[in-house]
């Protein structure tokens, strides 16, 4: 029996992988109770996702929700007619707990600058992102 390269098992459609644009491997997950495929950022998320999951299951948290976009700015136009886009942020996680707290969880490896100004921005409008 002739063992494939990686290379030969990505070629023939084998392994199902994106390159992120930090170059790491986002893993698919099958979720049986949703019938599909799941990507996700990193495999920390993935597990982190596991862990909510199994949470659901028990009944400690509720209404539990992944890529949710928080609108922090509309979008406008200045006096001069410039377009701005507007600002959003992509929380990883959102859930209810049982006190019916709303919950934003980011799963991060890495702070970028934009990411820190983001979370101050919600901060401000009393959004609290929790990291992991």
């Amino acid at each position: 029996m002739t063992r494939l390269s990686y290379k030969e098992a990505k070629a023939l459609g084998l392994i199902s992988e994106s390159n992120s644009k930090y170059n790491n491997r986002k893993p698919e997950y099958y979720d049986p109770d949703l019938k599909q495929t799941l990507k996700f950022d990193s495999n920390r998320e993935l597990e982190y996702y596991l862990l909510l999951k199994d949470k659901l299951k028990k009944g400690e948290i509720f209404r539990l929700q992944r890529q949710v976009k928080i609108n922090i700015q509309p979008p406008f136009t200045t006096p001069t007619g410039e377009k701005i886009k507007a600002i959003d942020y992509l929380a990883d996680f959102v859930y209810l707990d049982k006190d019916g707290k709303t919950h934003l969880v980011d799963v991060k490896g890495f702070k970028t600058d934009v990411y820190r100004l983001k979370k101050k921005l919600l901060a401000y409008k009393g959004f609290y992102i929790e990291e992991v």
